[in-house]
């Protein structure tokens, strides 16, 4: 009976350890000091299907579009920790953009506390507070080096807009319509005339100071009323006649940035600000110029970016195991997987990473001496 005990035991130990090494880690790229594995990447791909289903992709459209971006899974990891390092190396500053980034989500969606953000920054990410506000460090570190290092250096003179212009001239023929913000005020439900009277006075304050020039965007994320306050009142393009004659008749004609009077509508008062206005036919030169402007320097951000993102991999410590790709590879770089039990000049020793609690054990091995995890959360 007791053999039995033993035997089950056993099997039972055997089947909980390969349950167990069915979902372990593994290392399969270093990138200096840092690693990726196979679970950071599993997590970037379910990201990446969350991003493609909330944009509408559904069905054979949404594996067509995983399956082409998964095998970029890897080249965009590495780019991201390259850019990270580089912005550490470079001291940049980021802490005022983090925290101005925290108090924006505190206004549009009005939550008070900081418990409070925390629970809903963990409720619509699935990160705890400190992963998501490390990773907005990060971002905001990749797009400062990208900013100084590549945007910056990038140059193109007024003849080579025009030309652009004069040789894209069916792009720019347009509808007539009327780009809008708005900030709804509600007299919740409630029709009598105090409600009615206290919704008005809170519209016409905010109309006085969206006029002395504070940012109707920030306006309308603390306080409208309406679903579009948390993309700072933005609506879609009007057409003439698709608007209702009163609305059409306070905007319709009116120059960019101009916020209305309170307008009434059924629960309360509408507040609208003039953002564009697109004439029928052929878009001037004037009103295109700082688009054109964009187009060609968002055409030649990409390629600076990725000759850019080449040259840190050049002069990168960057091994990747066999099986995996980066599909941005350099060109003339080795990036062969070494035998991860060798110590090398750039890795710390055996009885540092022993010490330090935080690395990990991957199927029984130490992880690589010198390196930490890239991307894993504590949340995960």
């Amino acid at each position: 009976m007791r053999h039995l005990v033993v035997v089950a035991g056993l099997a039972a130990f055997t089947t909980a350890l390969r349950a167990d090494i069915a979902t372990i880690e593994q290392i399969i790229c270093k990138v200096n000091g840092e690693i990726v594995t196979n679970i950071d990447l599993d997590h970037d791909r379910a990201d990446l299907e969350k991003e493609f289903r909330a944009n509408g992709m559904t069905g054979q459209r949404l594996m067509d579009a995983l399956q082409a971006e998964t095998p970029n899974l890897l080249r965009n990891k590495i780019d991201s920790i390259l850019l990270v390092q580089k912005g550490e190396e470079l001291q940049l500053k980021v802490d005022s953009d983090v925290n101005k980034s925290l108090a924006d989500i505190q206004r549009q969606f009005h939550v008070a506390t900081g418990q409070e953000l925390e629970a809903l920054i963990r409720q619509e990410t699935g990160k705890s507070y400190e992963d998501f506000k490390a990773s907005l460090r990060n971002s905001f570190l990749q797009q400062g080096v990208l900013r100084e290092e590549v945007m910056r250096k990038i140059q193109f003179k007024a003849e080579d807009v025009r030309a652009y212009y004069e040789g894209h001239k069916d792009e720019f023929q347009r509808e007539e319509r009327i780009f809008l913000r708005e900030i709804t005020i509600s007299a919740q439900g409630r029709q009598d005339l105090a409600s009615m009277a206290a919704a008005e006075k809170k519209a016409k304050d905010l109309v006085d100071r969206a006029r002395r020039g504070e940012r109707f965007a920030e306006l309308a994320q603390t306080y409208s009323d309406s679903a579009t306050a948390k993309d700072g009142g933005i609506l879609d393009p009007y057409k003439k006649g698709e608007l209702k004659a009163e609305i059409e008749a306070a905007v319709w004609d009116k120059a960019r940035g101009t916020v209305t009077d309170p307008i009434r509508v059924a629960d309360g008062f509408m507040i609208l600000r003039v953002e564009d206005r697109h004439k029928a036919g052929l878009a001037d030169f004037e009103e295109v110029e700082s688009e054109i402007q964009n187009r060609i320097l968002d055409a030649r951000r990409q390629a600076a970016s990725r000759a850019y993102l080449t040259k840190l991999r050049d002069v990168s410590f960057l091994e990747i195991k066999a099986g995996y790709e980066d599909t941005a590879a350099a060109p003339s770089k080795d990036t062969t997987w070494s035998d991860p039990a060798q110590l090398k000049p750039e890795t710390t020793t055996k009885e540092s990473v022993l010490a330090a609690p935080s690395k990990k054990r991957i199927l029984g091995v130490l992880p690589i001496p010198g390196t930490k995890a890239s991307g894993s959360s504590s949340s995960r």
